[in-house]
């Protein structure tokens, strides 16, 4: 039982838009639909309002197909909130909430005490109460959402449809929305069914994402399943990051680094990041935007600076979780630091795990490779004062310590500029 959509074809004219689409919706579900504009996500939401019938298939809720359903019985059962709802009359909040209920009422009826107490509670689980008496005209952006969202709920649906409800507003707003329309289908037992151009927000709210692209359903599941970096840049045409959030649990979307959106002489300088723990993780994102070529290791299977390295594609020397760097990775990374023009010694903390990371460092400097290393190795120091001897022996080498990242981005424009001023 629910909503199922059924191989639907749709046009405009003679153009296609959308092409068999096939899914199910559950009561209780939240299913976001996601996709580049023009992909046909707002035509699918017209469809399943009946605002566009379908050349093809069929849209059944409950098993018995919509179009059967009169224009009252049909409004009783399916809400739609639009994009834009423009309400240029002065009305108040309340009267605005009270028209949900038109489909309910015969045709010279007038709102009873019920309707009444129907439109109160739902301004009410849509946190608009307080504003019942003033004017629609008067209401921010973000509070008319919640009006109009209230209007569709007083309809008493049993399918919510939503074109992109938290467009244009604040952050607030936007997860006060998300978390209403999440509350609707666990504890009203709602089909909610948004298009959501944020695709963070759909990764943490949605139950299940349906992806489209030139109007056909690329991919339909979980955000874990649907969200990866090859539907994203097939569809949306970009490179992504997609990570999973150590406490949530839930996928969160980033755009890839652009790599040589700086000048000339930085690009193709090699940097080997010595890094642990995610204290790298951002350091990556940065050299690699700024269009260095970066190496890593060693770092542990598993570490968040290892899964970032692998998102963005830097080649990265690791050693398996939990344990000490061995003979073999520490060959690798001395391989990798060789190669470098300059080695960059991460704010990271230092036991006996990882402790030849800095060994492989004092080496790097007898090589004659410029190092660079943050400053307070003491309070990361968890070897009893073995790293710390190596850092003040770094340091008495020529290593460069730095405070900061600012410091460490500028200290390396002025490396990469006596490096491209020794090529000429």
């Amino acid at each position: 039982m629910g909503l199922k959509v059924r191989d639907v074809d749709a046009y405009y004219g003679s153009k296609k838009v959308l092409a068999s689409i096939d899914f199910n919706a559950a009561r209780g579900e939240f299913l976001g639909i996601i996709g580049p504009n023009g992909s046909g996500k707002t035509t699918l939401l017209r469809t399943i309002s009946r605002i566009l019938r379908p050349r093809k298939g069929a849209i059944l809720l409950d098993e018995r197909a919509i179009e059967e359903l009169n224009e009252r019985d049909f409004a009783c059962k399916f809400a739609l909130v639009p994009q834009e709802t423009a309400i240029n009359f002065e009305f108040s909040a309340l009267d605005i909430v009270l028209m949900g209920r038109n489909p309910h009422l015969g045709r010279w009826e007038l709102e009873s005490q019920k309707d009444i107490e129907i439109a109160k509670r739902c301004m009410e689980l849509t946190n608009c109460w307080h504003l019942a008496y003033r004017r629609i005209t008067e209401l921010s952006g973000g509070e008319k959402q919640l009006v109009i969202i209230a209007r569709a709920l007083t309809q008493e649906p049993e399918v919510l449809l939503l074109d992109e409800p938290t467009s244009h507003l604040d952050i607030n707003y936007q997860i006060e929305i998300m978390e209403l329309l999440k509350r609707l289908t666990t504890r009203e037992g709602l089909i909610v069914i948004a298009v959501i151009h944020d695709l963070n927000l759909a990764a943490h709210y949605c139950d299940r994402l349906v992806l489209l692209h030139r109007g056909k359903v690329i991919s339909i599941g979980t955000p874990e399943s649907v969200l990866n970096t090859a539907n994203i840049k097939d569809t949306f045409g970009v490179d992504a990051i997609v990570w999973r959030d150590a406490v949530t649990n839930h996928r969160y979307v980033l755009p890839a680094p652009v790599q040589n959106r700086y000048n000339e002489r930085e690009r193709g300088t090699r940097i080997h990041l010595i890094c642990g723990g995610g204290a790298g993780a951002s350091l990556m994102h940065t050299l690699t935007e700024r269009g260095y070529r970066v190496t890593v290791g060693v770092v542990n299977l598993l570490d968040t600076d290892c899964e970032v390295a692998q998102h963005l594609g830097i080649p990265v020397v690791t050693e398996a979780p939990f344990s000490p760097i061995a003979d073999k990775a520490l060959h690798e990374l001395m391989v990798m630091i060789q190669d470098a023009d300059a080695v960059v010694v991460s704010d990271m903390p230092v036991g006996f795990g990882n402790l030849r990371n800095l060994e492989a460092a004092k080496r790097a400097s007898e090589l004659g490779k410029p190092v660079l290393i943050f400053n307070g190795i003491e309070e990361r120091d968890f070897t009893g004062g073995e790293a710390t001897k190596l850092f003040v022996g770094l340091k008495s080498r020529g290593a460069i310590v730095v405070k900061d990242k600012e410091e460490l981005f500028n200290r390396l424009e002025f490396i990469v500029g006596g490096i491209r001023g020794n090529c000429n």
